[in-house]
C-alpha cells in the first residue's frame, strides 16, 4: 500500500490530541446541576436527542453542546434555579473551551517520521474558531501541507478535499478515532483508511458493523501506522 500513497490526512480530536474526555467531563458537570430533577442517565439521553435535533442548526462542537444545555435546562429546571443553572452551563462552557490541548502519545513521532515521505493532511471538523485554537496550541501546524476544518465529514466533503488536493482517491489515505466521519465516507470513494480506537467515543459516531474492505485496516495506536507506511 505504501507505494500508493501520497498524502496522508489526519483526524484532530482523539486521534492527535485530547477531545472526548473533555466533552465527558461537561456533560458529567451538568448532570450535576440538574441531579435535582432527573436521574443524570435521563438527562444524558435527554441531551443528546437534543443535540441530534439541533445538529442541523449548530453543527459539531462544544458550543453547540452549550446551547442544548441551556436548552434542556429551560425545560426541566425549576424557573427559581434557571438562571444560576444557565449561568454555569456559560461558565462551564468557556472553562472548556480554554481546555490545554494535550497530544496523544507518539503523536509527534509519527508525524515527524511520514512527513519525510508523504504530504500530511489535518482533516478536523467543528467548531471554526475552536479548531483554530487547538490547531495552534497543538504545535503540529508545520508538519501539514494543508489544514481542512469542515462542518462535516461526509463523502462529498472528502470528494472537495480530494480534488483541492488534485490527487487521486487511490493515492489518499485517512486516519482516525471515527468509523463514522473518518473511514466510511472515505472507504466508499476508494480511496485508503486506518481506524484507530480511543478510549472514549461519542453515541454519534460509534459504528456497529464490521469492517471488510480491501483499503480499511485497524490500527492498535497511532505509533502503528508506521508499519503500514
Amino acid at each position: 500500500m505504501n507505494g500508493e500513497i501520497e498524502y496522508v490526512a489526519f483526524d484532530a480530536d482523539d486521534t492527535l490530541w485530547v477531545n472526548e474526555l473533555f466533552f465527558y467531563e461537561y456533560e458529567k458537570e451538568f448532570c450535576f446541576l440538574t441531579k435535582e430533577y432527573l436521574p443524570s442517565s435521563v438527562v444524558s439521553q435527554k441531551l443528546y436527542d437534543m443535540e441530534m435535533s439541533n445538529i442541523s442548526l449548530y453543527g459539531y462542537g462544544l458550543k453547540g453542546m452549550m446551547l442544548c444545555m441551556i436548552e434542556l435546562a429551560c425545560k426541566i429546571v425549576d424557573a427559581e434555579a434557571l438562571p444560576h443553572c444557565i449561568f454555569e452551563i456559560i461558565r462551564q462552557g468557556k472553562k472548556m473551551l480554554q481546555k490545554p490541548v494535550v497530544l496523544l502519545d507518539g503523536v509527534t513521532r509519527v508525524l515527524t517520521k511520514l512527513s519525510e515521505k508523504y504530504k500530511l493532511v489535518l482533516v478536523t471538523k467543528g467548531d471554526l474558531v475552536d479548531q483554530e485554537r487547538k490547531v495552534h496550541k497543538s504545535g503540529l501546524k508545520e508538519y501539514f501541507c494543508h489544514i481542512e476544518i469542515l462542518s462535516d465529514k461526509q463523502r462529498s466533503d472528502y470528494l472537495q478535499l480530494i480534488n483541492r488536493l488534485g490527487c487521486l482517491p487511490e493515492h489518499f489515505l485517512m486516519v482516525g478515532n471515527s468509523l463514522r466521519s473518518d473511514v466510511l465516507p472515505v472507504l466508499e470513494l476508494g480511496a485508503f483508511a486506518a481506524y484507530v480506537p480511543y478510549s472514549i467515543t461519542w453515541k454519534h459516531e460509534q459504528v456497529e458493523q464490521s469492517i471488510v474492505h480491501p483499503h480499511f485496516f485497524q490500527l492498535k495506536d497511532i505509533t502503528d501506522i508506521l508499519n503500514y507506511l
